[in-house]
């Protein structure tokens, strides 16, 4: 390969998608010339991108504690019609706990948007001026009712603890956009973490640099560590303790070479001394102009908040964390993460509405589809949004009868997800479930984690099933000996 050569494919690779430090990138470097025919080595090194991608980056938007489809994305005019009456499932049903009352009509009404004629909620109604560039999908089924086990597998697409997450699998495959932040940032509920915590986000087998990085942007110390809090340290001492231990680090590294948890925090430490410069500036959203921090619903902040859940609280809170990524991205931030709900505690501060599915889901949904009808509009407007996928996720949904009269048990037999953006066709919805929203309407033929998750990665560039990484003896990728491209969506 000539040098003219060479530097023509860094241009290609980088600007498809392919960025600093990438598998795809450090194999082309090595002199490999098929950039179509390519596959993952016994140790996880992608010799290029598979196909041409359609998108650069993904924002994944959380929803912990399991969002209802029935009440937000997939009407049911059936429960309308027999709101109040025994509910009758034709079969045996496993509830999670006593959620099997009479049938359940949502509390918000539905109403149709844009130019496909989408029915969405009230509880989701900014959400409408977008309802033609998203496509809903909503045949998906889980494995789990439970909660920890359920989030695991959407966010890392296994049940049990140890898995990478999906971000840390794109870090992997791809690298980053930059040189001044993390390529995977996670943007937790503005009240702490959900079921399972930082695991949702961790690298797992891969190397331990392509785990998240935690940034609570609210908070007056958003990212731990990065600056120093004691007021005896000095830009002198400052230096003079990164020397040291870069110096006992290289000392460490020459006795336990390959040691990737080591490199990683060398890599971490370096990346900090750039973040206490490139950070405060990503995260400061004071120079903002107004009409967009009116759009994201930040331009009437309040210092404090009643403890019941409330909707002015949820959008200022989800709409940062949406304007956020927007400037993450922007910055070259390859995967960001935005989770709404924490872990489950009275009163309720999630997503789980087994009590009053009206007083939780109402604020919840209004802050979430305010920040996100900003984020997507924003991105269009800027020219982000073709290369920029957003998913729409949540760990099950929730059962068509009613628990004790006004909530909702747990539902893992269907629930919904979307995406939008990065060459996914929007105006759509794929895969209907059956006339409760109970379960898939074609049940041989659901629509499973693996899939949003093939999916994903096929816009990205990534074969689903070449990107791997040999663990305990396991060629692993991450939708697992499953998974197909839901082709009607692209």
């Amino acid at each position: 390969m000539s040098l003219h050569e060479n530097l023509s494919r860094r241009k290609f690779l980088y600007e498809s998608g392919c960025g600093f430090g990438g598998l795809a990138l450090a194999a082309m470097l090595a002199g490999d010339s098929d950039a179509s025919a390519s596959t993952a080595t016994s140790n996880g090194v992608l010799q290029a991108l598979h196909h041409p991608p359609r998108a650069k980056r993904v924002i994944q938007l959380f929803m912990a504690g399991a969002a209802s489809h029935i009440d937000l994305w997939d009407h049911k005019p059936a429960l309308e019609k027999h709101h109040g009456e025994d509910s009758d499932f034709g079969e045996p049903v496993e509830a999670f706990q006593n959620g099997l009352g009479p049938w359940m009509k949502s509390p918000f009404e539905f109403r149709p948007y844009g130019e496909c004629g989408k029915m969405l909620s009230d509880a989701v109604a900014p959400l409408g001026a977008c309802a033609d560039d998203i496509a809903f999908i909503h045949n998906v089924i889980g494995k789990t009712g439970v909660h920890s086990t359920a989030t695991y597998l959407q966010a890392t697409g296994f049940q049990l603890p140890g898995f990478p997450g999906m971000g840390a699998w794109v870090t992997y495959g791809l690298g980053s956009l930059n040189e001044n932040l993390p390529t995977f940032v996670v943007l937790p509920d503005h009240r702490g973490f959900a079921s399972n915590g930082p695991k949702n986000w961790g690298s797992g087998f891969l190397p331990a640099s392509t785990q998240g990085t935690i940034v609570f942007p609210q908070r007056e110390n958003p990212i731990d560590d990065l600056m120093p809090q004691a007021n005896f340290v000095s830009a002198g001492t400052d230096r003079a303790t990164y020397d040291l231990l870069r110096q006992l680090n290289r000392q460490h590294e020459s006795v336990h070479p390959g040691d990737s948890r080591l490199d990683a925090r060398i890599r971490s430490y370096e990346l900090a001394a750039k973040m206490q410069l490139s950070a405060p500036e990503a995260l400061d959203i004071s120079g903002e102009p107004e009409h967009i921090l009116k759009l994201y619903g930040l331009d009437r902040p309040v210092s404090t908040y009643p403890e019941e859940i409330n909707a002015p609280e949820e959008i200022e809170y989800f709409g940062r964390k949406c304007l956020i990524a927007r400037r993450l991205i922007e910055r070259g931030v390859r995967f960001v993460q935005i989770w709404s709900g924490n872990d489950n505690g009275f009163p309720r501060r999630n997503w789980d509405s087994h009590e009053d599915l009206q007083r939780d889901h109402g604020p919840l949904a209004m802050g979430m589809a305010t920040g996100t009808a900003a984020l997507i509009q924003d991105l269009k407007q800027r020219g982000l949004l073709e290369d920029t996928i957003i998913l729409w996720t949540t760990e099950f949904g929730r059962m068509p009868s009613s628990q004790g009269g006004t909530g909702r048990d747990h539902n893992p037999y269907v629930f919904t997800n979307w995406l939008c953006g990065g060459g996914i066709r929007g105006g759509q919805s794929y895969g209907p479930s059956d006339e409760w929203g109970y379960k898939p309407l074609d049940r041989s033929q659901p629509t499973e984690v693996y899939d949003i998750h093939a999916t994903i990665l096929h816009q990205l560039g990534i074969d689903h099933e070449r990107l791997t990484y040999r663990s305990d003896g396991i060629d692993r990728r991450l939708t697992d000996v499953h998974g197909h491209v839901i082709q009607p969506l692209i």
